[in-house]
């Protein structure tokens, strides 16, 4: 009996402690900073976090609820700050057949979460709706890491102004406080990861897309596109009959040419 209490007891500790590892960082073409335990990998991009819990079923039941706790521990019982992400500030999916994909909708956002890591000795990633822990890491070095990942982001090669030739096409205007005129290129001579082009009131960026809708089995009626910018910015882009429109932040911009 009491070595049953004894083993118990030593599941517990076990499951509940931060997973003990250095974090790293890696630059290749997307640049990251990371953590690795036995089971459990935890990894920060430019603009999205990828996190690969000890079972896929923990992945599937993040996805399901959409919705992921990021909360910052100052040690491991005393919580000084947390992020809910899921639906209305972030997509939630599953990539790469196993890792839960978060891309944050506003980079602030991201930035927020980012600097909370860096700062704080343990994160604890839970369910958004109860206190039970997917994954909880220590966070000792990854202020190091995250410094690097970030230089290496804000270093990467981009097009000077002038360098990129405004598309031209469908004009979407729109917005509340701040107007704005958004306009898109996907180009189809190109292999490369950036393959569009979107200038938002006369400033042209790189864009990458996405023709999934963020892991939805059914995307929303009249989806066509989703463009990624560099910036970490995010246009929808739809079209219902003869309606256009493309929706960006929690604006919606309809064709106005």
């Amino acid at each position: 009996m009491k070595n049953t209490i004894l083993s118990a007891c030593l599941l517990f500790c076990m499951s509940a402690a931060p997973a003990l590892a250095e974090w790293g960082f890696s630059e290749g073409p997307s640049p990251n900073a990371f953590v690795q335990s036995n089971n459990m990998t935890l990894e920060l991009q430019c603009d999205r976090i990828r996190f690969a819990p000890a079972g896929y079923e923990d992945s599937e039941d993040i996805v399901k609820k959409q919705g992921l706790s990021i909360r910052f521990m100052k040690n491991g019982t005393t919580e000084v700050g947390s992020f809910q992400a899921g639906q209305g500030n972030a997509s939630v999916q599953i990539v790469d057949n196993y890792p839960v994909e978060i891309v944050f909708q506003d980079s602030a956002d991201y930035q927020f979460v980012l600097d909370q890591i860096a700062a704080n000795a343990v994160l604890n990633l839970s369910m958004a709706d109860q206190d039970v822990s997917y994954g909880i890491f220590e966070l000792k070095g990854s202020d190091k890491a995250i410094n690097s990942m970030r230089s290496a982001c804000g270093s990467a090669p981009k097009m000077a102004k002038g360098a990129m030739e405004a598309p031209e096409g469908v004009v979407y205007c729109g917005g509340g406080q701040v107007q704005r005129q958004i306009e898109y290129l996907i180009r189809q001579d190109t292999d490369e990861q950036w393959n569009a082009i979107v200038t938002v009131n006369g400033e042209t960026m790189r864009a990458m897309t996405a023709y999934s809708f963020f892991g939805n089995a059914t995307p929303p009626p009249g989806f066509v596109v989703a463009l990624l910018g560099e910036d970490q910015s995010e246009f929808l882009v739809f079209k219902d009959g003869d309606r256009n429109w493309l929706e960006y932040g929690d604006g919606q911009y309809s064709q106005c040419n």
